[in-house]
């Protein structure tokens, strides 16, 4: 069998070109579309395929240099955290701390789920980690991220499982979120306010795009300077405490002590325009890489515990929505689209959750008060109670 040994570049110009076919594909197959799935879970799984193909045929074994997917991850979680605006918070009001606390609450449910399920089964508790909090309502950016942290204590397949396990609850997300809401809604006669609040979310009112090389290298320049100094307070935290912290979390608290400060005393101009595409380019390329180096032959024998435990987290987070959270909420026609988002985000990702309250208000009318919150806690606020809550577990199961 041939191999094939792909370096940092020619991992990159693979990475790039799946990218741009999964793209292709989703926006020519209506399926891809319809469940949210991201661009580069389509090229990175299609490569996959390949590979497993390649190997079982004894045709070529292809192995790649993903040296670039730390740089990725750190990169795109400090986007997320300069994103973070404090005053936005306060505009959701109490509702928003509500939905807020429900899926901190959920996400450590998440994680008590898969490590019971994990020695019921008879697999490690590491391993059924993956498909809690970190693959659930962390999504296929988490999994990679953890999961990485999780192999460097000696524990394989950890980002293959959770990947697949994100990408199994993307579809349940889609699948499962808009029905649960529309049949709260037909159950209770639910209407939407005839009244609504001007709220705006959005984080830069400037619809023109000021590129230059200056603005440019100022924003790529504080992203930097927050993933140094979030690998520094991380190395810091270790060697004082021995406690483990995913460079990931230190990049995300810097870059929001920095967003917050940089509000009150304006260090720098931020433009949110190239901030947000940087983004979106990070995040792409990271998951691409991340999927189309998926060993589905390692996998194959965990797929059974993997598929198991998540649909338990499907089944509980029903439960939990249409018992607990729509109460919480106030079980009017707001709460019952944020429990469509909730679900779409609580198993998927963002996309999904806008994608499930699009396609309910669509029917029934709108909801502001839902596309307030359920985007900010979900894009933004979540992290604060599920990075704490994964690096507890990790910690206590390690």
């Amino acid at each position: 069998m041939y191999s094939l040994n792909l370096d940092i570049p020619s991992t990159l110009i693979l990475s790039i070109i799946l990218f741009i076919v999964g793209n292709f594909i989703k926006n020519r197959v209506s399926i891809f579309n319809r469940f949210c799935i991201p661009s580069p879970v389509i090229g990175g799984l299609l490569f996959c395929l390949l590979n497993l193909f390649c190997k079982f045929f004894n045709i070529c074994d292809i192995t790649m240099d993903t040296s670039l997917m730390n740089y990725l991850i750190c990169f795109f979680f400090s986007t997320i955290g300069i994103s973070m605006s404090m005053s936005l918070v306060k505009k959701g009001g109490k509702v928003l701390i509500k939905y807020w606390i429900l899926c901190g609450v959920l996400s450590f449910f998440q994680n008590i789920i898969s490590v019971i399920l994990s020695k019921i089964i008879g697999i490690n508790p590491l391993i059924g980690l993956m498909c809690g909090a970190i693959s659930m309502e962390g999504g296929h950016g988490c999994s990679a991220a953890y999961g990485a942290t999780i192999e460097n204590l000696g524990v394989q397949n950890a980002i293959s499982v959770g990947i697949a396990a994100s990408t199994i609850g993307l579809i349940l997300a889609g699948l499962l979120g808009s029905p649960v809401s529309k049949f709260l809604i037909d159950k209770y006669k639910l209407k939407p306010s005839l009244h609504y609040n001007n709220i705006s979310i959005s984080k830069d009112n400037n619809n023109i795009i000021n590129l230059n090389i200056f603005s440019f290298l100022e924003q790529l320049l504080t992203i930097l300077l927050c993933i140094s100094l979030g690998k520094l307070i991380a190395n810091i935290v270790f060697n004082l405490t021995g406690i483990i912290i995913p460079t990931i979390t230190g990049c995300m608290l810097v870059s929001v002590l920095f967003r917050n400060m940089n509000d009150k005393i304006n260090i720098i101009n931020l433009n949110f325009k190239i901030i947000d595409f940087l983004s979106d380019l990070s995040l792409g390329l990271f998951l691409t890489m991340a999927l189309m180096s998926i060993d589905l032959f390692k996998l194959s024998s965990l797929f059974g515990p993997m598929l198991i435990i998540v649909i338990c987290q499907a089944i509980f987070i029903i439960l939990y929505s249409i018992f607990i959270c729509f109460k919480v909420l106030g079980k009017n026609f707001d709460s019952a689209v944020m429990i469509s988002g909730l679900i779409g985000h609580g198993l998927g990702a963002t996309p999904t959750a806008l994608a499930n309250m699009t396609s309910i208000t669509n029917k029934y009318g709108y909801s502001q008060k839902a596309f307030l919150v359920v985007p900010l806690v979900a894009a933004f606020l979540l992290d604060v109670f599920t990075m704490p809550c994964i690096v507890l577990f990790i910690n206590i199961l390690s």
